[in-house]
């Protein structure tokens, strides 16, 4: 029996914070936790400008980095390889490289990249908060207040599309301000329908979402944000959530480093991330915590 009600607890620690009856009745005793913002503000920290210009510098540098592997898209849109190339001549001249011959260039891995590109690296790692699990933590460099320091990966849902079996037992499911679902799960059936629905929408040689978050091996080192864990009464929030529509004319070349696919393939609209944005500088060791609730007013 104890064995038995200590399993029903830890169920119920997970799923609590979806069962809407008692997030109403502990909002008043968690105002810490909580995050007010103004309806007019949409929930924006920074502006979808700021967002999209931070994702193009990462995306790039990532695809330059791993320059020889993109080799199928170079041979057939030589106006692609082009324009990377210069971009390639110019890294390798800050870099004090005499070869400009990119096969010969040196392969960094995604964490460095981030870090030369934007100054800090993100890892995930055993929580400071007891009990909590996983935690992502800053391991290196300086996080300015404002920044994009992660992103939240997964399949994106719209409120009439079927999430219910991999909603049972998942603690990954984010809501977005207009009730759009994102399910941040790399396991189980979640896991699966992720990788169904990327492959689905593969044009060609270009993948339009990346898969690589639901392995060890990350290609794109932001997208851990579904690991950051809701502050609490010790250990204050330092960034928070902000919904990203990715515009229609986004590098289709970079597709490959977004961690987000839609559900539904049928339906025209632009695709949904959503990013984690500092809410104050973060220095190197420190965890980031975020708040899970939003209330806009």
């Amino acid at each position: 029996p104890a064995a038995m009600l200590r399993a029903l607890r830890r169920r119920w620690d997970v799923y609590k914070y979806r069962f809407v009856p008692w997030v109403a009745l502990n909002l008043r005793r968690k105002r810490r936790t909580l995050r007010y913002v103004p309806e007019s503000s949409q929930d924006k920290i920074i502006s979808d400008e700021d967002v999209f210009e931070t994702l193009l510098k990462i995306f790039k540098a990532l695809f330059i980095n791993d320059f020889s592997r993109q080799a199928h898209i170079l041979a057939l849109f030589p106006e692609i390889k082009c324009k990377y190339l210069e971009l390639l001549t110019v890294e390798q001249k800050r870099s004090k490289v005499n070869s400009c011959d990119h096969q010969s260039q040196h392969v960094f891995s995604p964490e460095e990249v981030l870090f030369s590109t934007l100054g800090f690296s993100i890892t995930r790692d055993r929580s400071s908060l007891v009990s909590a699990g996983t935690g992502v933590f800053v391991t290196k460099g300086f996080v300015p207040k404002g920044m994009v320091v992660s992103m939240y990966p997964g399949t994106v849902y719209r409120k009439h599309e079927p999430i219910f079996f991999q909603s049972l037992g998942n603690p990954f499911i984010f809501r977005c301000i207009d009730g759009v679902l994102i399910d941040g799960n790399d396991k189980g059936l979640s896991r699966s329908v992720y990788r169904s629905c990327s492959r689905r929408d593969q044009l060609g040689p270009f993948q339009m979402s990346d898969e690589s978050w639901l392995t060890a091996a990350l290609q794109n080192p932001l997208a851990v944000g579904q690991y950051v864990n809701n502050c609490s009464h010790e250990k204050a929030a330092n960034v928070c959530y902000q919904e990203f529509d990715v515009p229609g004319y986004f590098p289709v070349e970079l597709k490959q480093y977004l961690p987000n696919i839609v559900y539904s393939h049928d339906i025209e609209s632009h695709p949904r991330c959503v990013v984690l944005v500092t809410l104050r500088d973060i220095k190197q060791g420190e965890e980031l915590f975020s708040n899970y609730y939003t209330l806009v007013s």
